[in-house]
């Protein structure tokens, strides 16, 4: 993962801190039927909930990009998931 680990933690917070179920989303975005990919959806929709587009764009995305980001959403919905199990 390239995301620095503060930043990872830093993202982590953030979204832990919505207090958003994640398979209350992913069934809304499913019965919305739009998305062509429901779990990129559902995790770049975490990350806007949070608030963090203007921190990212001042610290994750000077070193990194969307794959790198999506990288580190990915582990933050499998965190997300495993403490909402």
């Amino acid at each position: 993962m390239k995301i620095k680990p503060e930043h990872y933690a830093h993202i982590l917070a953030a979204i832990e801190g919505t207090g958003a179920n994640t398979a209350e989303m992913r069934a809304a975005i499913i019965a919305e039927g739009r998305a062509k990919d429901v779990e990129k959806r559902l995790r770049w929709d975490l990350a806007w909930r949070s608030g963090l587009t203007p921190w990212l764009r001042a610290n994750v995305y000077l070193y990194a990009d969307d794959t790198h980001l999506d990288t580190v959403l990915r582990a933050v919905v499998k965190h997300l998931e495993g403490q909402q199990s």
